[in-house]
């Protein structure tokens, strides 16, 4: 049949018909008075689906009737030509004939059709627009450039639909991204005031969008960070050739809105937005990393010390005794053990102190962490503080590198002080500041650290005539004698004496590759009868001494006692001789026995107070010298 097309009247329908409607309502409108003007029974414009090969209806009307949700295969029709030849198809009569495959054709009744291609600017085909009737459709120049016009005008919609859906999907994995960022990202407008944030940036600084927008962002900054970051802004605007974003290589100092500071890496870019500035900060809380980093170097530096704990610590053996002296000490030990009150260790030296405390140690809540001992008497006063609370690098001349101190080390187990009256009088203050509060600052350092540990102190001195002569704190004292614990000397422990030079003798035996008969009954009683100042340390050398120095099977106590009469006794028929002439050799003798005494009674300490020079009323110098002449050296 013959269209009657008024092209004037057609054209002008169909752009009032959709000048007014953009997306879903414009194909609405247009396949409505595209039908309408051409006087066909349908029209529809479609979305080619690559992928399926096949059409999606953005509108489709039939019989005077809108048609939702209509998609098709192209495959077997003729709207697979229009799609693959990319140009206009036009079939004026018996299409069905032509398409016998096509089940939609066939049930719509179709006679003619007409479809063209929706293209993009690029020459992509984007999908089509057709018409259909139950009648033929003559070909009409007119009616077809008609049709054209308007498929260019359907194809710049759809494209535009296109790229505006390309950019909210951009948008929607760009949210995605910041928002599931674990980097706080902050935008900042010119006055650098906060215009959003994503939920990291909420999390970080413990503050809501809400809250936040609009404030100043110099409120999350601590004071010396202010001025870095407007620097940094002036420096990307005075080099607008150069690259828009900044490193920050040393971080900033934030300020969550709590107060609690914070580090954090960052970096500083711009960008315009309609000719308005922006400037977006990425802040990285690297406060678990350091946290992390300094404890692998307190496990580094715990694993280090007890690699030199188990090189110096000499082996006396477990506690070994059954004296009523040494189970009483024992019974406090077991009555204390369970709690964290602080110990107090009394004793004479070498009656086995640190042992005391290991056994406390271990049977505490916390023997599964360390117990970390420091002697207090070994270490040079300027150097005690940087032992017991660690340094930062450069605190001091020599301090090349951070160190962890033995309070960080012990955190969670127990520090042992030995010798804790030897501590300097302005140390003993931050000592008892630890033990009150159970806080410290490391030497160089500014920042608070927190520990719980618990103390065992350890002296041979009496502390309360250290508090009246003024050289120990009285506060400090009262803090440490929560729960003190008195070691028997030796000589309160007879019966223990046998059992230790046992022990010791069977030790050494062992070591040396050698046996040796149990001890005699002469052999206790010589033992049992010296008043071992020097206490179980003592007795230690002593069986050394005497294991080394054995011949056959037997112990040699005359070389090893310090009272052997071998040395210091006189035969009975040279004691009616006052004016008997010692050799050159039993004086070196004498002189080498009683320098030992003094040694060993003094743990080896040659100067200072108490000290074996002291002692004997030497300078150190000559007492050093005295040792190097008689080839008196230290036991390994």
């Amino acid at each position: 049949m013959q269209i009657d097309l008024d092209e004037d009247a057609a054209l002008r329908m169909i752009l009032e018909g959709t000048a007014t409607d953009t997306g879903e309502r414009f194909f609405q409108a247009l396949v409505q008075n595209l039908a309408k003007a051409m006087h066909t029974h349908g029209a529809w414009v479609t979305e080619y689906l690559a992928n399926t090969h096949s059409l999606r209806a953005l509108a489709f009307w039939l019989d005077g009737e809108l048609i939702d949700n209509f998609e098709i295969s192209i495959a077997g029709s003729p709207c697979e030509r229009v799609i693959e030849g990319a140009k206009l198809l036009h079939y004026p009569d018996n299409v069905v004939m032509l398409y016998p495959d096509d089940p939609d054709l066939r049930a719509a009744g179709a006679v003619s059709y007409i479809g063209v291609p929706l293209k993009g600017i690029d020459g992509e085909v984007l999908g089509h627009l057709a018409v259909m009737d139950r009648r033929p459709m003559p070909e009409e120049p007119h009616s077809l450039a008609l049709f054209q016009i308007f498929a260019a005008r359907a194809a710049a919609e759809l494209q535009r639909i296109r790229a505006e859906r390309d950019v909210l999907e951009r948008e929607e994995k760009l949210s995605r991204l910041v928002d599931g960022a674990m980097d706080a990202i902050i935008e900042l407008d010119t006055d650098l005031c906060v215009t959003q944030l994503n939920p990291a940036a909420e999390k970080i600084f413990a503050s809501s969008t809400a809250e936040t927008q609009g404030t100043p962002f110099a409120r999350f900054m601590t004071e010396p960070e202010k001025p870095r970051l407007l620097e940094l802004i002036q420096d990307i605007e005075s080099q607008p050739d150069g690259p828009p974003c900044r490193w920050i290589p040393s971080g900033l100092q934030c300020l969550r809105t709590d107060g609690e500071v914070f580090s954090a890496e960052a970096t500083l870019s711009r960008y315009v937005r309609g000719h308005t500035p922006f400037y977006v900060l990425v802040l990285r809380d690297v406060h678990d990393r350091l946290e992390a980093e300094r404890r692998i170097q307190s496990l580094t530096d715990e694993t280090q010390y007890l690699k030199e704990e188990l090189k110096s610590t000499r082996d006396f053996g477990g506690i070994i005794g059954r004296s009523e002296a040494l189970l009483r000490t024992l019974r406090d030990v077991q009555q204390v053990a369970a709690t964290d009150a602080t110990v107090l260790i009394l004793g004479e030296t070498g009656t086995g102190k640190e042992l005391i405390a290991r056994a406390i140690h271990e049977a505490s809540p916390r023997h599964d962490k360390s117990l970390v001992k420091v002697n207090c008497a070994a270490i040079p006063a300027n150097l005690i503080e940087s032992e017991l609370f660690g340094h930062e690098r450069g605190a001091f001349t020599g301090a090349t590198s951070r160190r962890t101190g033995r309070f960080a080390l012990a955190d969670g187990g127990t520090l042992f002080l030995d010798e804790v009256g030897e501590l300097p009088l302005d140390l003993q203050s931050k000592l008892l500041r630890v033990l009150q509060e159970g806080e410290f600052e490391p030497v160089g350092s500014s920042r608070t650290q927190h520990v719980d540990v618990r103390v065992i102190a350890a002296t041979n001195r009496d502390l309360q005539r250290e508090v009246q002569e003024g050289r120990f704190r009285e506060d400090l004292f009262y803090r440490l004698n929560v729960f003190p614990i008195r070691i028997p000397p030796l000589r309160e422990r007879g019966d223990d004496i046998p059992l230790l030079a046992d022990a010791f003798s069977r030790r050494f035996a062992q070591r040396l590759g050698r046996n040796f008969a149990p001890l005699t009954p002469e052999c206790t009683r010589r033992l049992k009868a010296y008043s071992w100042p020097g206490n179980v340390r003592e007795l230690h050398n002593v069986i050394e001494r005497a294991v080394i120095t054995a011949q056959g099977n037997r112990l040699n106590l005359d070389r090893a006692l310090p009272d052997s009469p071998e040395i210091t006794a006189l035969p009975a028929a040279e004691e009616e001789q006052p004016l008997r002439i010692r050799t050159v050799r039993e004086l070196e003798a004498l002189e080498r026995e009683n320098l030992l005494r003094a040694l060993e009674l003094t743990n080896w300490r040659v100067a200072g107070e108490n000290g074996a020079a002291q002692r004997l009323g030497m300078r150190p110098s000559t007492l050093s010298s005295r040792m190097k002449a008689l080839g008196i050296q230290r036991p390994r």
